[in-house]
């Protein structure tokens, strides 16, 4: 069964005002009726966003677009002003801010500035980083930044099996960054970040989920979580990824050795309904699968988020993906329901 963590639940309902729930019953209730009328529609503000800091990383991930420097999209840093400009016009009905796309956070220089902006907005903060750049100094912002949570990519325990899949990378520095996040909480008297270790299970590390565990346990870090890969060529499985054990993986294996996706993909989605996310140079696209920005749904350094939101881009996006959601492309790849344990 999941964990469940109630400082971190009762911090995220501290971030809910009037204008906050009153929007969050909009989306749900619009969803809801978007199924039973089987047409889209679309009522309030999302309450969730991605926001891309970057697109630069440290590391070269075999399944990654940033790690493997394949997208056709320019590199580049999320500057402050325009983040900001977009936050004050979406904070209201903003719940939940995720600082993550493509690229590692930390590289922006004025990544931990603009999470302060957010969290004194009053919006719940999250991110994902390979923790290569948690120093001592860069823990102790964290904290004062009032980051709500803090996602530490581990995918190994040992350095031999850790640098399979995060090429570039040295485990010996995410531990010590995660240890002085701990450190820092615990100097700084913090209830936040809420820190979690997410170990994405590959076929070459899933004898060591039982040891992440425990070294979690050791360091003190707030919970486990088990992501399936993401596969791009899951058919054949080239770099031999799909791990053996099955509740772990998105993909099941057929007769003949190849593979298909675990989700049917029905004419529906609900991250569609409730979030979208926004790269460096602000364009706004669907969800966090579209990772070379293939379609744009609008660019926010032409029209406001809110005119984005209901432009007729996104009514002709909703519209197909009700009626035949398996013929978009990104939709193939999708981890709905299958993606993440928490343990």
């Amino acid at each position: 069964m999941p964990n469940f963590n109630w400082n971190d639940s009762i911090n995220l309902i501290s971030k809910l005002s009037i204008k906050k729930s009153w929007n969050g019953i909009q989306v749900l209730s619009s969803f809801y009726l978007s199924r039973w009328l089987n047409r889209p529609i679309q009522w309030g503000y999302p309450v969730s966003i991605s926001f891309e800091p970057t697109t630069s990383c440290n590391l070269r991930c075999p399944e990654c677009p940033s790690g493997l420097r394949a997208f056709s999209r320019p590199i580049g840093m999320l500057e402050k002003n325009f983040f900001t400009r977009t936050i004050d016009e979406i904070h209201q009905e903003l719940i939940y801010l995720i600082f993550y796309f493509q690229g590692e956070p930390y590289l922006n220089p004025d990544f931990l500035e603009m999470v302060k902006y957010a969290s004194d907005k009053g919006i719940y903060t999250a991110t994902s980083t390979n923790a290569h750049y948690l120093t001592d100094e860069a823990a102790k912002k964290t904290i004062e930044s009032g980051l709500d949570r803090l996602i530490i990519s581990i995918d190994g325990t040992t350095q031999d099996v850790y640098k399979q899949y995060r090429i570039g990378g040295n485990i010996d520095k995410v531990l010590e960054g995660a240890k002085n996040i701990v450190k820092w909480k615990k100097a700084l008297n913090s209830k936040t970040p809420f820190v979690f270790f997410q170990f994405l299970v590959v076929k070459h590390n899933e004898h060591q989920i039982e040891e992440i565990k425990k070294i979690a346990k050791e360091i003190g870090v707030d919970e486990v979580r088990f992501k399936t890969a993401q596969v791009y060529d899951y058919q054949t499985d080239p770099n031999n990824l799909i791990p053996s054990i099955d509740k772990y993986s998105r993909y099941k294996k057929n007769l003949d050795g190849s593979y298909s996706a675990k989700n049917k993909l029905a004419n529906r989605c609900w991250k569609m309904q409730h979030a979208n996310v926004i790269t460096w140079d602000g364009l706004v696209v669907p969800c966090c699968f579209d990772k070379d920005a293939t379609h744009q749904l609008g660019n926010l350094k032409l029209q406001s988020f809110k005119e984005v939101w209901k432009n007729e881009n996104y009514k002709q996006f909703r519209s197909e993906l009700m009626k035949s959601r398996k013929n978009i492309d990104i939709c193939a790849n999708c981890s709905e329901g299958v993606s993440v344990w928490q343990e």
